[in-house]
């Protein structure tokens, strides 16, 4: 009866430690979604910047070059710049919905 019960014990002694990684699984899974989730934004804004940037300095480039032309240049560049911020306020929103899946 004895070695039964020792046997007992020392199987739930060895289940301790699977039960334990498996928790440490969980909280490294948080971090890496957590990371994914700062990367999705901060590769989006980065981008984004970098496209208005350009955007914008070739819009005034034009217009300096051709000043009857900014009321030509001025819609479309405006609409193009929004598309821009569409797409990191998109990816803002993916970061959020990576986040919520914590």
């Amino acid at each position: 009866m004895f070695k039964r019960i020792l046997f007992s014990v020392a199987l739930v002694a060895m289940a301790m430690p699977a039960f334990a990684a498996d928790g440490a699984a969980t909280d490294m899974t948080k971090g890496i979604i957590a990371l994914a989730a700062g990367i999705t934004i901060a590769t989006a804004v980065a981008f984004g910047a970098l496209g208005q940037s350009r955007g914008l300095s070739a819009a005034l480039e034009g217009i300096a070059r051709n000043p009857a032309a900014s009321g030509k240049l001025v819609t479309p560049m405006i609409i193009g710049l929004a598309l821009i911020e569409s797409l990191v306020i998109y990816a803002l929103v993916i970061a959020f919905m990576i986040v919520g899946k914590m």
